[in-house]
């Protein structure tokens, strides 16, 4: 059944779990890494290992940032100001084994801010007319797993262009177990 206009289905549990799940794939992938492996590129001028890691955190407080300011709070600094005059983003120079955190902070702020909207029966703010996630909040954790997907997808091809053995990737890819699990 489709949810009236206004009205936001509030049953979330199969998505909440498979953002959980999609936060153990990236704590996964991220705990597999060596030093080494986060400045790796294809050469071309694209963006290394840990630019794609980086982006993926960052997503969440860019989003949270334009959608409940308040929920974006815990994931930036007061005391550092971009260029802009706001808050920088607490892991901007952190070093890339610290993403984790970043990872973790931004995944409960995203679901608190998820909830917050649910409960409150309204739709995120959209201080751009973009439209974003006006139909449910919650698609903002569903934009969130499948933006991950896509840069995790883009760091395992650096990782086997880097020089990971077969061997190496057959063992990354046991992340899939967390998805059958």
């Amino acid at each position: 059944m489709t949810p009236a206009k206004g009205e936001f289905m509030t049953d979330l549990s199969l998505l909440h779990e498979s953002f959980a799940r999609n936060g153990r794939v990236n704590a996964f992938l991220l705990n597999a890494l060596t030093d080494a492996d986060f400045a790796l590129s294809g050469g071309r001028g694209g963006w290394t290992v840990e630019q794609h890691l980086r982006h993926m955190a960052r997503f969440r407080v860019g989003w949270l940032w334009n959608l409940s300011r308040a929920h974006a709070g815990p994931l930036l600094d007061p005391a550092r100001k971009d260029a802009d005059g706001d808050p920088e983003w607490r892991w901007q120079d952190s070093p890339p084994h610290e993403l984790a955190a970043a990872f973790a902070a931004g995944d409960t702020a995203a679901l608190k801010a998820v909830q917050d909207a649910l409960d409150g029966n309204r739709a995120f703010d959209d201080p751009w007319g973009e439209g974003a996630y006006q139909t449910n909040p919650a698609h903002f954790l569903q934009h969130t797993i499948v933006h991950d997907s896509h840069h995790r997808g883009q760091v395992l091809a650096l990782l086997r262009m880097g020089g990971r053995t077969a061997q190496d990737m057959d063992a990354l890819d046991a992340h899939w177990a967390i998805w059958r699990a």
